[in-house]
């Protein structure tokens, strides 16, 4: 089981960190309920150590932090920086969904459930 980040994202998670004046935090991960696929991923900076419970990847001098329920729904999935006309930000390339919403946050996976509510310009 992993999670990698891309050379670009790294590059740019390391920039956030140096700005945000929190060079010694790993970034977190995990997958909720809701949003108009069915789930949806959050990232945050965290500057603790890992809960009970977290699977620790290290990359690059990188670390992240999984929780083993979101890494059921997210095993092998790369974390990427992309800029397009919305503007800059990480973008998860998961290969266990099925399918995803127009927004690139909300994502269906086979026996999830879900389907597209229209929350975030998908219907």
């Amino acid at each position: 089981m992993s999670i990698t980040l891309t050379e670009r994202a790294a590059c740019e998670l390391k920039e956030l960190m140096v700005s945000q004046q929190k060079p010694n935090a790993a970034l977190r991960i995990w997958v909720a309920g809701g949003g108009c696929s069915g789930l949806s991923y959050g990232m945050a900076l965290d500057d603790g150590t890992p809960e009970e419970g977290d699977n620790l990847f290290e990359q690059d001098g990188l670390k992240i932090y999984v929780d083993g329920l979101s890494l059921q729904y997210m095993d092998g999935s790369s974390v990427d920086y992309v800029d397009d006309m919305m503007g800059g930000g990480f973008k998860i390339e998961n290969p266990n969904a099925v399918s995803s919403c127009g927004c690139g946050s909300s994502f269906k996976t086979e026996g999830s459930g879900g389907g597209c509510g229209g929350g975030c310009g998908c219907g």
